[in-house]
């Protein structure tokens, strides 16, 4: 059996740029250009980027994550990943490395004495191969689906063989369990992951990504996790969960203001860091009214109309929903903005406003809302409340990157920037 490896980072828009090698090569010193990690959705390199002509096109050195090489279930042959993070030639972090920016925000925590745990639900749309849109054929009962079946164990059942390998794949991976429900629109499925420490839950969103994306075309079909890829239809949802342990295990949200100061802290960031969220132009197709993603800056308790939701069960189970991100984000700028804003309202104390209880859609009057357009995000990029969590070079490396694809989407018909973006998000 063919054995090979793949030694690979991850770039701005969360997807993976490497190298397949000789499976010989694990451990080895790996180099890779540092413009790989800041191209755009395409591949492409980002026009007068200064990490291309201006620097020479400079190598960076691929460092380990200390993770044990991960399967590749769907690849044939005994195929694995090197997960690596991106340094500089003479050893210093790249600044543009996305998994790196998320460490220092998780560092910040740490200087505390706490750590986040996390956990992500993520949605996502089977299609019929070939780039076409069309709902896929029930395997069992060879007909197309064409109703929507929320929660549906028959549903479920009718692609088991596609979901065993989904079940079965995770776990060779490391991934955890997976829980995996049908959801409201045509074709509609998703998997919530199991909590675990913040930096390796973003690393499993990303390789669940992959999984599913594999499987689904060893099953005949294809998988997407874009925004909106139906204009009618549901749109795809990431949600994140996360508390805050201290130093002796303790969730740090038992204590209300501190709960309510991180909510704070996500509210007052939330304009800003919309791009992490709502990463390309079909992503704010799906912030409509009455669909389930949210549209304004609004907190509440057990409220699935709002931005964060604070869900019910047991005092030592509190923690924070975080719903505004599409399926097409890359995690670790998701995270880094999430927890970073978190962070930021806990360090000042900052007092949230009132929870907000019924419908955020019906509500009187004008409430704080999101960035409104990818281009209103781009300039919002420049808010100095980001530089309290991002670095600076990281948020022009992608002011640049999303600039360059919203002159490419513009440029495109709706229909054939929905087909670019089955594929790439």
């Amino acid at each position: 059996m063919t054995k090979s490896l793949r030694i690979a980072t991850v770039d701005l828009n969360g997807q993976f740029r490497g190298k397949r090698v000789a499976a010989s090569a694990l451990g080895k010193e790996m180099r890779l250009p540092l413009s790989a990690l800041n191209v755009d959705i395409f591949g492409a390199d980002i026009e007068g980027s200064p990490l291309v002509f201006d620097s020479g096109d400079q190598d960076g050195i691929m460092m380990t994550t200390n993770r044990e090489p991960i399967p590749l279930p769907w690849v044939a042959g005994s195929a694995y990943l090197d997960l690596r993070i991106m340094h500089q030639d003479d050893g210093t972090p790249f600044v543009g490395d996305p998994r790196l920016a998320l460490s220092a925000v998780l560092d910040r925590y740490a200087h505390r004495g706490w750590s986040v745990i996390a956990a992500c639900e993520l949605e996502f749309f089977l299609i019929e191969d070939g780039r076409n849109l069309t709902p896929p054929i029930n395997p069992k009962t060879r007909q197309r689906l064409s109703t929507p079946e929320v929660l549906s164990l028959r549903e479920l059942d009718g692609f088991d063989t596609f979901f065993n390998d989904i079940v079965q794949g995770a776990e060779k991976m490391g991934l955890g369990d997976v829980t995996i429900t049908s959801e409201a629109a045509v074709g509609q499925f998703e998997v919530t992951m199991c909590h675990g420490p913040a930096l390796y839950m973003a690393d499993n969103v990303i390789l669940l990504k992959e999984l599913i994306k594999g499987t689904a075309r060893n099953h005949a079909m294809a998988a997407t996790f874009m925004a909106k890829p139906f204009t009618t239809k549901s749109g795809n949802g990431l949600h994140t969960h996360f508390s805050v342990l201290d130093k002796n295990g303790l969730n740090i949200f038992c204590d209300k203001p501190q709960l309510t100061s991180a909510v704070a802290g996500c509210l007052n960031a939330l304009a800003a860091s919309t791009i992490f969220f709502a990463p390309f132009t079909n992503s704010y197709s799906r912030f409509t009214s009455g669909a389930h993603a949210p549209t304004t800056a609004t907190w509440g308790y057990e409220n699935r109309t709002v931005a964060i939701r604070i869900p019910g069960g047991p005092a030592a189970a509190t923690r924070i929903e975080h719903r505004v991100s599409g399926g097409d984000v890359n995690p670790y700028l998701m995270f880094a903005a999430i927890f970073g804003a978190a962070l930021g309202g806990i360090e000042i104390q900052q007092k949230a406003p009132a929870p907000l209880s019924g419908n955020a859609y019906s509500q009187p009057g004008d409430l704080p809302g999101l960035a409104s357009d990818l281009r209103q995000a781009i300039t919002n990029l420049e808010d100095p409340i980001l530089t309290n969590f991002m670095p600076p070079q990281l948020l022009a490396y992608l002011a640049a990157t999303k600039r360059q694809e919203l002159s490419l989407f513009t440029c495109m018909s709706d229909h054939d920037a929905l087909l670019a973006l089955i594929e790439n998000a």
